[in-house]
């Protein structure tokens, strides 16, 4: 197997042959690139395979699978070609198809690795992307997902759904199974707190259950807390008094369903208690905000200029702010919200499924504006570790695709004279770590280079 480095020292020394409409990619600064043991903001990473254990079902709270299918983009497909690399890299895969029977090999070579890796599975893929650390957005932790190269980034969408979602669920076909869901795991944590049932008032249920449990995965080593939301509705999230949401809430906290209009009271109520919670324990607020995420997903309701209202709500400037997945395709909203002093993006999932091309695009305009609030991400995921496109191949992809992006991106500031090479290495560094390191305090728990 190659190591990474060695890869994208490869990668990008191939890159320097001048393509149309392109900008190359300096070798030495590929190399320099090639070199960094990056931070990955955004991933789904699966437990390790170990015998007699269950199936890993806390890898999402809210996982694509259990949604009516859709069309995924070709980059995220699994006959796309650009897997192939990653499975000879990572498994010594000897073929350049995927023919059935050549599938076979492979799915035989992954389950010969994870007997050999065991409980270090994980981390051994963390090596060959070349990442020290993963943020893991699951719904727990497990046995070969601990830090320090792990941690733990939970899910707090059903804190603001305590009341019956029956009528907010027959939305959509995608929403009829996504709201039972959070009633499910909302259960989940109320047990794991030791609450037996809801309050009766509003206020006991922010003291008793949504603060205290924003406090545990603190205590249990929580770096960040994640919504899910926009797959569920738009992210424009109002500012309803509380006196509005108590009453919603006592209303229908012993029985009945709540009207659309009265659970967006209440949710939004709750979301903005979360996000200024969260601000408090120093927890940043990652939230879902792209295009993808089933056939009846509301695209124009995930548009990151959806947030303003919230990002400019004076008592939640405390709070940091992380658009995941870059708010691709609106990544020119995204630039605009860079601005605003706690908002950060990440480019996960867009390291995955679009070309290096694409991505360098999109990177070199929000590094000539804001290099300081850009992170590097993956989205790695799969739903089972025996899939053939598993998540340690979308992480191995979006790492290489990612740094030659960056590599493609600084090139052009460095020859349009934007930019030293000291500085673009700078930039460099903050956007596969540094940032990350800042962001989430991190420097005093890992390794670090450069």
């Amino acid at each position: 197997m190659l190591p990474l480095t060695r890869v994208l020292a490869v990668a990008g020394l191939a890159l320097s042959v001048p393509l149309a409409a392109q900008s190359p990619v300096d070798s030495a600064l590929a190399g320099y690139i090639a070199g960094i043991r990056a931070i990955d903001n955004h991933a789904h990473p699966l437990l390790p395979t170990l015998p007699g254990a269950p199936a890993d079902t806390d890898y999402d709270a809210l996982p694509l699978g259990a949604i009516p299918p859709f069309p995924l983009p070709r980059g995220l497909s699994a006959d796309d070609p650009q897997w192939i690399p990653a499975w000879r890299a990572l498994y010594d895969y000897g073929f350049a198809d995927m023919d059935a029977a050549h599938v076979k090999t492979l799915l035989d070579a992954k389950a010969r690795l994870a007997r050999a890796q065991g409980v270090h599975a994980a981390e051994w893929a963390l090596d060959q992307m070349g990442t020290e650390v993963m943020l893991a957005n699951r719904v727990a932790m497990g046995p070969g997902l601990a830090p320090p190269r792990f941690r733990w980034v939970p899910f707090v969408d059903p804190l603001m759904y305590p009341l019956n979602t029956a009528a907010e669920a027959a939305g959509t076909p995608d929403t009829r199974s996504l709201y039972p869901r959070e009633s499910r795991l909302l259960r989940r944590y109320l047990r794991d707190i030791g609450v037996p049932a809801l309050p009766a008032t509003l206020d006991a249920y922010l003291a008793r259950v949504l603060v205290p449990t924003l406090e545990r995965a603190k205590r249990e080593g929580a770096v960040a807390v994640k919504f899910e939301v926009a797959y569920l509705r738009p992210l424009d999230f109002g500012d309803p008094p509380a006196a509005a949401a108590r009453a919603v809430y006592a209303r229908y906290v012993r029985g009945g369903t709540p009207t659309h209009a009265e659970y967006r009271t209440l949710e939004d109520y709750l979301f903005r208690t979360i996000a200024r919670e969260a601000g408090r324990l120093g927890l940043p607020v990652h939230i879902h905000c792209t295009d993808l995420a089933g056939g009846f997903y509301r695209i124009a309701g995930s548009t990151p200029l959806q947030l303003e209202g919230v990002l400019n709500d004076s008592t939640l400037r405390g709070t940091r702010f992380v658009l995941l997945h870059g708010g691709w395709p609106f990544v020119h909203q995204t630039l605009a919200l860079l601005t605003k002093p706690n908002v950060y993006a990440d480019i996960s999932m867009m390291s995955a499924y679009l070309s290096a091309h694409t991505l360098a695009d999109v990177l070199r305009e929000w590094l000539e504006e804001m290099p300081d609030r850009v992170l590097y991400g993956s989205d790695a995921f799969a739903e089972h570790n025996e899939d053939p496109v598993g998540w340690a191949d979308v992480g191995w992809v979006a790492s290489l695709k990612a740094r030659r992006a960056l590599g493609i991106a600084l090139t052009a500031m460095m020859r349009d004279h934007d930019i030293t090479r000291e500085r673009a290495q700078e930039i460099a560094v903050m956007v596969m770590r540094g940032n990350a390191v800042a962001l989430y305090g991190l420097g005093g728990g890992i390794a670090g280079n450069r």
